[in-house]
């Protein structure tokens, strides 16, 4: 039997496995379901929604190569990838995954981008946004909003430095990649916001009404994928899965001199993100290092249901998700070493009780991470489903209007 075979048959036997474990835990599915539709309604949805439709009307209208035009020299040495590759970077750091991977992709699609430089662009604008760092993770599972700043300071030097050892991977090019203007750089950028919208033939409304369904459609594959992995971490843990790869993690722990009751919270952040940060907090044998040390892995890896979202969105051009893979794995390890270095100072600076000078913004009552995250899931809910029926509504125009 060759490898082809021995994979259909393992995926077989897995997918046939989950089914069963479906039918005879109904009621855990059910709550893990409900937890992922949660999670996508409240949070996923409305904060990610105006961010994809933006990067789509950014790219029609052409601002994002009058910014690739000012920001080519500076990504052009530092990582090898196009000026436009900046607007994906910023646009990932401020919207979270998978937003990087979605106007990567785009971009590739555009003809923005080559596929090695697709490649290298999708390995480090894929990172989680401040929102989920701050409201959900430092505040929501570790009741601790300075230790955000750690996390957040940690997990982006993190994404920055697998950005610079990515920039070697693919074809070598000539040295002379760095394209040269006759005009100045402003002049050049602004004729490329012209030449660009020129190019495009869409009307406005015809462009507004593509962002809104292309955006839908991703998030609605986005929603797909956090329910289906919120549903399989759940079933692994009662069929004690989870258990026996914690078993196996234990030895790597302890290379790290972190304690094995880490092992199965790292188990569940691999496949899924928020509850693997969330079992983290909640470990009471290890100190809070060591909880940020994991809590950070976990954000860097991102988890097998952010990766799926990512591998979904890829399969649509020809960026190969190997890369990205390699490095979701180098941004945990970084982002987790990173930790380890800053801890100290930030201990003696933040926790140790001795400074007298802490800012305001880290005081308890002027917390905004918290009110903000307490809208989206008051409101979220209610934007989500007004997003939808308008969907619904341009669905049906589209198809009285073929009739």
């Amino acid at each position: 039997m060759n490898l082809s075979k021995i994979k259909t048959v393992f995926l077989a036997v897995m997918v046939t496995s989950m089914a069963a474990s479906m039918v005879l835990l109904p009621e855990k599915s059910f709550e893990a379901s409900v937890r992922g539709l949660n999670m996508w309604w409240e949070i996923v949805f409305p904060s990610l929604f105006p961010f994809f439709v933006l990067s789509e009307l950014l790219i029609g209208f052409g601002v994002v190569k009058f910014m690739g035009v000012l920001l080519e020299p500076l990504m052009r040495p530092l990582f090898r990838v196009p000026g436009v590759g900046g607007f994906a970077w910023a646009m990932g750091m401020a919207s979270g995954f998978p937003a990087g991977t979605k106007i990567t992709a785009r971009l590739r699609q555009e003809g923005h981008l080559t596929r090695d430089e697709a490649e290298r662009l999708v390995s480090f604008t894929n990172c989680s946004s401040p929102l989920f760092i701050f409201g959900a993770v430092s505040i929501g599972f570790f009741h601790n909003p300075k230790l955000g700043f750690l996390l957040a300071l940690t997990h982006y030097i993190g994404n920055f430095s697998v950005g610079i050892i990515m920039r070697n991977f693919g074809k070598k090019r000539p040295k002379s990649e760095m394209p040269t203007y006759k005009r100045p750089l402003l002049t050049e950028a602004l004729s490329a916001l012209h030449q660009t919208r020129l190019k495009n033939k869409k009307p406005i409304g015809k462009l507004v009404g593509d962002a809104v369904i292309s955006s839908i459609h991703t998030l609605l594959m986005i929603g797909g994928f956090i329910i289906l992995f919120s549903v399989v971490n759940k079933l692994l843990f009662h069929m004690h899965v989870t258990a026996f790869l914690a078993k196996l993690v234990e030895g790597i722990l302890m290379i790290f001199h972190l304690p094995a009751s880490l092992s199965i919270p790292s188990i569940a952040g691999i496949f899924e993100i928020t509850l693997g940060s969330q079992m983290t907090s909640q470990i009471q044998d290890a100190t809070l290092m060591q909880q940020a040390i994991m809590a950070s892995f976990i954000l860097g890896f991102s988890g097998f249901s952010v990766q799926a979202q990512a591998a979904s969105i890829l399969a649509q051009t020809d960026i190969r998700f190997r890369p990205f893979f390699i490095a979701r794995i180098l941004h945990g390890f970084l982002a987790g070493f990173f930790t380890f270095i800053f801890w100290k100072p930030f201990e003696q600076r933040f926790l140790s009780g001795q400074s007298m000078s802490t800012p305001v913004f880290f005081q308890k009552h002027d917390i905004w991470w918290e009110n903000v995250l307490n809208w989206l899931k008051q409101f979220g809910p209610l934007f989500t489903i007004f997003m939808l029926l308008i969907c619904i509504a341009v669905y049906v125009q589209k198809i009285e209007s073929k009739n």
